[in-house]
């Protein structure tokens, strides 16, 4: 629905991507000297973000180079940026194409997502995405009322049918972008990988988006800084820091990547409702979850909602955990003071 999964050629998410909410690692923080010759740190750049995976092994042992080709096989299944990958065809097909296992299982969660949230997650906003010039694309105006009414009517996850693994719209105007929740499924298939060759104790994280299995050598869990805006809604700082041994933990948001209009901000986040940019008190998502695919689809839609509404929705699934930071607009500020609030389950995270 949001996501922008490139700014350069393979997946940023549009929150998940500028970083929007960066979850800082704070692992690296004990000594280091004690447990040197289990830990393996791998760090490279893939869908236009770096990734960082930490793991712990004195047996088993994965390489760079098969991140890197994990990687590459998902961003020409669905990167927007590469003009042969699968989405990219089947954006420019006026029916369907067959496409591989990894692009049918972002599908299929983004139609159960779609569903789940009454259609504020939806991946067929890809033509308003660039409407709105967070495509691949610039553009030199921004759509009026008009445009946007015409584009909405190739809007709606409705219009696509998957069956086993042949994609088809209802519509040749239907495009897709799955920007917004490709970068955690990405995670997800790092991190069954490295259990796959008995690694159990890991920390993935792809454009600021995590996975995190087992607890470190010396026993304790994995801590994760989460970032945000300051007080003043100035320079991000660290807000709050979690602690978990297993589960992922994803953030979209909108204070650092968004365009202005008549001194106004625009966010890159797109409600497929009206084909607009959302404007509700939300300045960032953080949700836990068991996994990053789920977390990371689930945050995008979540900011499109009114506070007490995106607190009810998180408390309604019991396995989801959210942390938002939102703009109190009963100050006198004209943005409103920055606060922020949690849910009951994410404050028993809390290690601050």
């Amino acid at each position: 629905m949001f996501f922008n999964f490139g700014r350069t050629r393979g997946f940023v998410k549009n929150t998940s991507s500028c970083w929007l909410c960066v979850l800082a690692l704070l692992f690296c923080s004990f000594s280091i000297s004690e447990i040197d010759d289990e830990k393996v740190t791998l760090t490279g750049f893939a869908q236009g973000t770096s990734y960082n995976i930490t793991y712990y092994s004195s047996l088993n042992k994965v390489y760079k180079s098969e991140i890197d080709s994990i990687l590459d096989v998902i961003d020409n299944s669905m990167s927007l940026y590469k003009d042969n990958s699968l989405i990219s065809k089947f954006n420019t097909e006026n029916d369907g194409i067959t496409i591989d296992d990894h692009f049918k299982k972002v599908v299929e969660k983004s139609i159960q997502i779609y569903e789940d949230t009454n259609g504020l997650f939806d991946i067929t906003v890809a033509s308003l995405v660039e409407a709105w010039g967070f495509g691949v694309k610039s553009i030199n105006e921004y759509p009026d009322s008009a445009t946007i009414r015409n584009l909405k009517a190739c809007v709606g996850t409705n219009l696509l049918i998957l069956e086993g693994n042949y994609l088809s719209k209802s519509r040749p105007c239907v495009k897709i972008d799955v920007n917004g929740i490709a970068q955690g499924y990405s995670v997800d298939v790092v991190a069954n990988y490295l259990l796959s060759k008995g690694i159990n104790v890991f920390v993935v994280e792809i454009g600021g988006e995590l996975r995190i299995n087992g607890l470190k050598p010396d026993g304790d869990k994995m801590r994760i800084g989460i970032e945000g805006p300051s007080a003043d809604n100035q320079e991000p700082v660290i807000r709050h820091v979690v602690a978990l041994h297993e589960g992922a933990i994803t953030t979209s948001g909108n204070y650092r990547k968004y365009k202005t209009k008549d001194d106004k901000r625009i966010s890159h986040l797109i409600d497929p409702r009206s084909g607009f940019p959302i404007e509700t008190p939300l300045i960032s998502v953080t949700l836990v979850a068991k996994d990053a695919i789920t977390a990371d689809g689930y945050d995008n839609a979540i900011m499109a909602m009114e506070i007490d509404d995106a607190l009810q929705f998180v408390e309604n699934h019991k396995d989801m955990e959210a942390y938002i930071i939102y703009h109190d607009n009963a100050e006198a500020n004209k943005q409103g003071v920055v606060r922020d609030t949690m849910t009951s389950g994410f404050k028993k995270l809390l290690t601050n």
